[in-house]
């Protein structure tokens, strides 16, 4: 009937900003498989669609990813890329600067859906 156009959320322009940044962050602390879930992730919020469940869960996993809260379990990827890095390499500082956007990004999006869901 009518096309309303969606808004972009806070993690949409999150994504179209930090892009690359979270692409090698996500390579650089979880190899392959966290690169590939943060490309859906970005392919996903690349399209004027509203904000998934499934975009959500992504962007907050990708959210541990980046503040590194499995890097003790020596089960997982995560501890073995996370032995690899230099800390005083700068990109240690981008992470960390990135891990920062991405909550104030899911913040807001969640504070906006919860908006537009009282106003329905």
């Amino acid at each position: 009937m009518f096309d309303t156009p969606i808004p972009p959320s806070a993690l949409h322009r999150f994504a179209l900003q930090y892009d690359l940044a979270l692409q090698n962050a996500a390579w650089c602390l979880g190899g392959q498989p966290w690169l590939l879930r943060a490309q859906r992730l970005l392919d996903d919020l690349g399209r004027p669609v509203p904000l998934t469940r499934r975009m959500a869960r992504d962007a907050q996993a990708l959210l541990g990813l980046l503040r590194q809260e499995h890097v003790h379990d020596d089960g997982r990827i995560e501890a073995a890329c996370f032995a690899a890095i230099d800390p005083i390499a700068p990109q240690v500082e981008e992470i960390c600067l990135l891990a920062e956007a991405l909550k104030e990004a899911l913040n807001a999006a969640q504070a906006q859906q919860e908006t537009e869901a009282c106003h329905v």
